[in-house]
């Protein structure tokens, strides 16, 4: 009888574990839904075939004049934002030192007054919020004057002058925006640890939802905090602008979320036959990840080295702005 009682409770015990079980992942599964449901947001979100974009081939560049080439050349004007934190300062000093001497105007914009170096205070340590923050400065101070809008972490390096050869031609006004796309779930991104390229047409999109909690919220509508980058995604989803990535000819990505030793390491690993065609594009535009150390010597290997002896036929010639002490 004892016995039958003891079987009795641990069937009872069993049957309220299996139910338990049960309810946690009916409702796991709700939330998710519900993150989906709210990320796509059903038929109010346009609907998007993803692109892979590449840049204008050099033959085409060479059908147009050389003082045509110039002036489109010219036309380029590209504003760096950096977003930065104090404990990032030995980073802030490299990026600094280093390749935004090559944008057209570069500004630092932190989570609170650094005195070491001059910066915009986003005063929020928050990413979303600063991003946000920097980008409607930059719109509202800037818009006549730069077309394209590039952000970027102090752990980045960019060759700038290989972000404006992949956007030759490109259409300004067209509402995209650029880099290392990542998907999840129905949510098409470009990932910020590669960098953020927006086009004028974009940043004034994101501008007029920046107001609208409900079409871009502050702090997100989720049950959980997602990161910067897909809320940055999920605003201009409702913009009509999307993610396009953004790779060479040869299909090779060139907004590059990891530094060039790792992509190198890799490639010996997986194909070390074909280390330098297994790497990394001849014509990428940001690698990230890098110490202060190796900015420096990223700095050297893309703007100092030379192969005396060899001659280099550049199909476009991009100008430095006025006034600037770029390498």
């Amino acid at each position: 009888m004892l016995q039958t009682r003891r079987q009795g409770k641990m069937f009872s015990e069993s049957s309220s574990f299996l139910k338990g079980m049960m309810l946690g992942s009916i409702f796991c599964a709700l939330i998710t839904m519900l993150g989906h449901i709210r990320i796509g947001h059903g038929n109010r979100m346009h609907h998007h075939e993803h692109h892979h974009l590449q840049p204008i081939n050099k033959e085409d560049i060479l059908k147009i004049s050389k003082d045509e080439r110039m002036e489109l050349s010219k036309s380029f004007r590209v504003y760096c934002i950096i977003l930065v934190k104090p404990k990032d300062v030995s980073l802030w000093a490299a990026v600094k030192e280093t390749w935004t001497k090559h944008c057209d105007k570069a500004e630092f914009f932190s989570s609170e007054n650094v005195k070491v170096f001059e910066s915009i205070n986003m005063e929020t340590d928050d990413m979303w919020m600063m991003m946000r923050k920097a980008y409607e400065y930059a719109f509202d101070k800037y818009k006549e004057q730069y077309n394209w809008f590039f952000l970027a972490r102090p752990t980045t390096f960019a060759i700038i002058e290989n972000l404006k050869y992949f956007l030759f031609k490109k259409d300004q006004s067209r509402p995209f925006y650029l880099g290392h796309t990542i998907k999840s779930g129905d949510l098409e991104y470009v990932s910020m640890e590669g960098g953020i390229v927006l086009s004028i047409e974009s940043m004034k999109r994101l501008n007029s939802l920046l107001s609208v909690p409900e079409k871009c919220p502050e702090q997100g509508g989720m049950i959980w905090k997602i990161s910067e980058d897909k809320q940055l995604a999920v605003c201009l989803k409702y913009a009509g602008v999307f993610a396009e990535n953004a790779e060479d000819s040869e299909g090779k990505d060139v907004f590059n979320t990891k530094s060039v030793g790792l992509y190198i390491k890799e490639a010996m690993n997986n194909q070390p036959q074909q280390v330098v065609e297994g790497c990394c594009s001849d014509m990428a535009v940001t690698f990230n990840g890098l110490t202060p150390n190796q900015m420096h010597v990223m700095m050297y290997g893309v703007y100092r080295l030379r192969a005396f002896g060899h001659t280099f036929n550049d199909a476009l010639v991009f100008l430095p702005p006025n006034g600037s002490n770029n390498d």
